[in-house]
């Protein structure tokens, strides 16, 4: 029995690279949305088949949540990084500058994948609008929790209420998404932080 000339493994290698083709469906996830993407979108942009992106991705709602992975990882990272700020207000401050930034870059799609991606999905893709609504609710606790420490440790007036500040922060950065996504401008994005700023509890 002859040998494989190429002495390449069983099975066919993939021939396009998984890391850049899951980059270019989150583009696509974030300019369209979930429903509005449709699986000639992916193909095409992914430079693949629809087997090949079955192979390595599952379908498309797996394929969509992989790229909110690579989105909370990546370009939503600001999230995570803000909140080892030293003070309540470093952390509230960057988090906006952060969204501000990430909302109004030239290189990105306008507004943000985790408020918009789902916004006009039909019954089939309420498992999609669960699975945003509950990492908007992770993020907001995530902020609830570092501002639940600023207040023990004296960062914060005894008077105020973490949840309810987490809760504030969330919505203003859901609405700059918002406004990003119809045209505000980052300057427009920075008078609204500067507004919160002014208004926070020292």
């Amino acid at each position: 029995m002859k040998k494989k000339k190429s002495g390449a493994p069983m099975g066919r290698p993939r021939a396009f690279d998984v890391d850049k083709a899951l980059e270019r469906a989150l583009r696509m996830f974030w300019r369209k949305g979930f429903e509005g993407t449709s699986l000639s979108d992916l193909t095409k942009a992914m430079g693949i088949n629809r087997p090949s992106l079955y192979a390595a991705f599952g379908n498309k709602e797996a394929l969509f949540r992989k790229a909110l992975d690579r989105y909370d990882d990546g370009p939503a990272s600001y999230l995570r990084e803000a909140l080892d700020e030293p003070s309540a207000r470093d952390v509230v401050e960057r988090l906006l500058r952060g969204a501000a930034g990430l909302l109004t870059d030239p290189r990105n799609p306008r507004g943000c994948l985790m408020v918009q991606g789902a916004l006009s999905c039909g019954k089939a893709g309420d498992p999609i609008r669960k699975e945003l609504a509950s990492r908007r609710v992770a993020g907001e606790a995530a902020i609830r929790r570092r501002l639940e420490r600023a207040k023990s440790d004296g960062d914060l007036p005894a008077d105020a209420d973490p949840a309810d500040l987490a809760r504030y922060v969330a919505t203003v950065i859901h609405g700059m998404a918002v406004q990003a996504a119809s045209g505000a401008s980052r300057d427009d994005l920075q008078r609204v932080i500067q507004t919160v700023l002014r208004a926070w509890p020292e």
